[in-house]
């Protein structure tokens, strides 16, 4: 995986401003994070197609696997639960808000992490 500033300042531009967020490299990308939880991500993969990652919890799963362009994040030959890939080209500035909007109603209801 491979950083990307654009698809990196998509992502930025969704949360518009938003308090107590953000950034960290990690896993190849930028993750962004409200106090201290992972929101999600952006990357580019191995195969050079940008994409979004979003954490929007075991009970958000299913709802984010049916929308359009949403795959199950596999890490390491390992799923990773309550995380979901999502290809920048089904991810419009108004559907990039969508995702923002979901990953938001699961992180906003975790406890901050201490410094």
């Amino acid at each position: 995986m491979a950083y990307d500033e654009g698809l990196a300042d998509r992502f930025r531009q969704a949360l518009d401003g938003l308090p107590g967020v953000s950034e960290k490299r990690m896993m190849g990308g930028v993750c962004f994070l409200l106090d201290g939880n992972m929101i999600g991500g952006a990357d580019r993969s191995k195969d050079g197609v940008g994409r979004f990652m979003f954490r929007v919890g075991k009970d958000n799963e299913a709802e984010a696997l049916s929308r359009p362009g949403a795959e199950v994040m596999n890490q390491g030959g390992r799923r990773m639960t309550g995380l979901v890939f999502v290809g920048e080209e089904a991810c419009d500035d108004a559907r990039l808000k969508d995702w923002v909007s979901l990953t938001l109603s699961f992180t906003t209801t975790l406890p901050p992490k201490k410094k």
